[in-house]
């Protein structure tokens, strides 16, 4: 899928979960200072930001399909090597890297396994490759209370939990199919506190991903329906969203 919306937008929308996220998963692929690494579908630059502080913006390479999430990176960090390139045809040689990782990307590729045989060339033997997922199938992923709405209006509806490694085991599976070796698959948690329910409503307008291509293609009325679904299911004062993710790493 592909993101046609700003790097604010998205930031506002995935940001406050995915930047906790990030350093979750440096720490699980163990990323350090004397290590080469890549971020495989960067996006505004979540994690690469986390491993540039690590291991040095210069032994930092990252690549992102959407030209304006490339041109965020680039602008946000300046000595990282920045590329516009899908995950399915990295523009770098063979064992360039000590890491590959991929943050919430292997579900958005066309073809997860090309992907991450990809990052498996471009990394050295015995580097690590990693990638995580939200666990959207499981219902406990930062969107889950969205779709849960909108399964209850809309049975039929086009949810993200058949998305690639969205569901328990089955990243670990793509990482099998793609040839890695010593394949450990984890969980990962963050928790985001919501001032209330508007300023957790309001990300869902920008349009970014499914979920906001769903509620931007809803007329008026079915989105206010939505709306105040989801409002049934979360108070209005303070509250916080637990939100996980399916983490595997393997050895290139």
């Amino acid at each position: 899928m592909s993101f046609n919306v700003t790097a604010d937008a998205y930031r506002r929308f995935m940001g406050r979960y995915s930047e906790p996220l990030a350093v979750q998963f440096a720490d699980l692929a163990g990323i350090d200072r004397g290590q080469r690494v890549l971020d495989v579908g960067c996006g505004p630059g979540a994690l690469t930001a986390v491993l540039a502080s690590r291991a040095g913006a210069d032994a930092v390479s990252a690549v992102e399909p959407s030209a304006s999430f490339a041109a965020a990176t680039r602008e946000r960090l300046p000595g990282v090597d920045v590329r516009q390139s899908p995950a399915e045809a990295l523009p770098f040689p063979d064992d360039a890297f000590d890491a590959a990782l991929a943050q919430l990307v292997v579900h958005f590729m066309t073809d997860p396994v090309a992907g991450l045989r990809q990052m498996a060339r471009v990394t050295r033997p015995g580097g690590v490759v990693a990638a995580c997922v939200w666990d959207h199938a499981g219902g406990r992923g930062p969107v889950s209370a969205f779709w849960r709405a909108v399964r209850e209006l809309d049975p039929a509806a086009d949810d993200e939990s058949g998305l690639a490694g969205a569901r328990e085991g089955h990243l670990a599976g793509l990482f099998a199919q793609a040839g890695l070796d010593a394949i450990q698959a984890s969980t990962l948690t963050v928790r985001v506190g919501q001032a209330d329910f508007a300023s957790w409503w309001e990300p869902f307008t920008l349009g970014v991903g499914p979920a906001g291509a769903y509620l931007a293609a809803l007329e008026d009325d079915h989105r206010n329906a939505l709306r105040e679904q989801c409002r049934r299911q979360l108070p209005d004062g303070p509250f916080e969203i637990s939100a996980l993710a399916w983490a595997a790493t393997g050895r290139a």
